[in-house]
């Protein structure tokens, strides 16, 4: 090889090639391999989401890196993704301990302890719910099961089948490879799918919808025929198979995100003939996982109105307020400064961005035009102040601009968005991969520039 390991390392990890990594340093003898070869093994596998692979590494230096803070870090990093938050919260404070300004660890050990905290509550209230919950109950006792559902053209068309038989109960059974609850079982043969009139559910915690519930379209019925029934042509298997929801259980309603989120039975305590838990899987944050109920029946009736949680006015004016007056990043700040090209740049991105919030509501970038230029001025600016820019150095910092900002910050974001956006430009040939860092041409950037001033109506 005519490049020192080192930079050819370096070199592929900055071009996201993580498994060219592994390969050179797998044909390296375990016993020639040093501290440093076998750590950037380890952090391809993370990148690689092969987090056990990347533990056994650590775990051959581990006495080596006892002094080392991005040992811990890197180790901290396989257990948070393994959804280990107790572990990775520990490894994390050590990594701190060892070098107090390590930014990375300080915002993966913040997330870990969030994380953490969460799955002490849901198993606290998991606790709670199956106590009070009387199993020799009759299904709905007591409930208007009638009144219960919405009638509309769109519901019979898209969720709507005749009561389920035995016999398709234990086909569909069947093909998912889990016993259904006898209350879902119930629910259906009183109706088999639809969309109830309420359609929220209280959390503890905030999901990518909302901070303190999640939504639902419509509850799946029994059945193939429908395309929103459990086994139709956008049921469970598809949504586990096709969007890769996690294979602990069931997809039983779908939601407003268009896929991005949905309800699901979890049999991971009970087994697959037991009685599941109800959990709520959100794509947007790598599947994250958060406990609703501990059976089907209190999940169907703990459904509120969605009313309740009607706050769009109150929020589109506090997000107006924001992008006014808020005070931007450090980060975003600094971009700022050392951009000449635009002379109102500042008011510029308020005036876009305050035009994002009339259109939509509320203030987040997703995949419309608007956002897609502020993708693009972000992009700019950070290259600009940091041209030795690799495709995953910018993926990893481009929550601190905006999206966790702070008070002129949106409270999070949909990583694939990003992602999506940043290779869409590269496929166009607008943004170019140069000496090992990415860029716009200079003809995309002037036109970036150009629809940035258009589009801000302020220079």
């Amino acid at each position: 090889m005519k490049e020192e390991p080192s930079v050819q390392i370096m070199q592929w990890h900055n071009d996201s090639e993580h498994q060219q990594i592994i390969d050179m340093l797998m044909k390296i003898p375990p016993a020639d391999r040093d501290y440093d070869m076998v750590s950037s093994m380890g952090r391809a596998y993370n990148n690689l989401s092969l987090y056990e692979e990347a533990l056994e590494q650590f775990a051959f230096i581990a006495e080596q890196g006892k002094t080392d803070p991005l040992w811990y870090f890197r180790v901290g990093y396989s257990y948070y993704y393994m959804k280990r938050y107790e572990e990775a919260v520990d490894v994390l404070h050590t990594a701190l301990e060892l070098d107090p300004d390590d930014q990375h660890s300080a915002r993966l050990l913040d997330l870990g302890r969030h994380k953490l905290q969460k799955q002490q509550k849901a198993e606290a209230r998991r606790t709670i719910s199956r106590h009070q919950k009387d199993l020799e109950s009759p299904p709905f006792e007591g409930m208007d099961l009638d009144s219960f559902w919405e009638d509309s053209a769109y519901a019979r068309d898209q969720y709507v089948s005749e009561p389920p038989t035995d016999e398709l109960i234990a086909s569909v059974e069947e093909e998912l490879g889990y016993k259904l609850p006898a209350a879902y079982i119930a629910l259906m043969k009183h109706q088999n799918g639809g969309i109830p009139h309420r359609t929220s559910f209280p959390t503890d915690e905030a999901t990518s919808w909302a901070e303190d519930h999640i939504a639902i379209t419509g509850i799946m019925g029994i059945g193939r025929d429908k395309s929103y029934a459990i086994c139709g042509d956008l049921g469970s298997p598809f949504m586990i198979e096709e969007w890769g929801y996690p294979h602990i259980g069931v997809v039983i309603c779908d939601c407003p995100s268009a896929g991005h989120d949905v309800v699901m039975l979890d049999y991971r305590h009970c087994g697959k003939d037991g009685e599941p838990e109800v959990i709520h899987v959100d794509q947007e944050d790598d599947y994250e996982i958060t406990f609703l109920a501990s059976d089907f029946e209190t999940f169907i009736r703990g459904l509120v109105s969605d009313e309740e949680y009607d706050t769009s006015e109150e929020d589109k004016e506090e997000d107006l307020r924001k992008v006014a007056e808020g005070t931007f990043s450090p980060l975003l700040a600094e971009l700022c400064d050392n951009a000449s090209e635009v002379d109102d740049l500042e008011p510029t991105i308020r005036s876009i961005c305050t035009r994002i919030v009339q259109e939509k509501g509320h203030f987040s970038f997703h995949a419309d035009e608007l956002s897609h230029l502020m993708y693009d001025v972000q992009f700019w600016l950070y290259t600009h102040s940091y041209p030795a820019t690799s495709r995953q150095l910018y993926l990893d910092t481009y929550s601190q601009i905006i999206a966790f900002g702070g008070e002129f910050g949106q409270g999070g974001y949909a990583p694939g968005f990003i992602s999506d956006w940043l290779d869409g430009r590269i496929r166009e040939g607008l943004i170019i991969h140069e000496n090992g860092a990415f860029r716009f041409t200079d003809e995309a950037l002037s036109a970036v520039i150009a629809k940035f001033i258009a589009e801000g109506g302020v220079a």
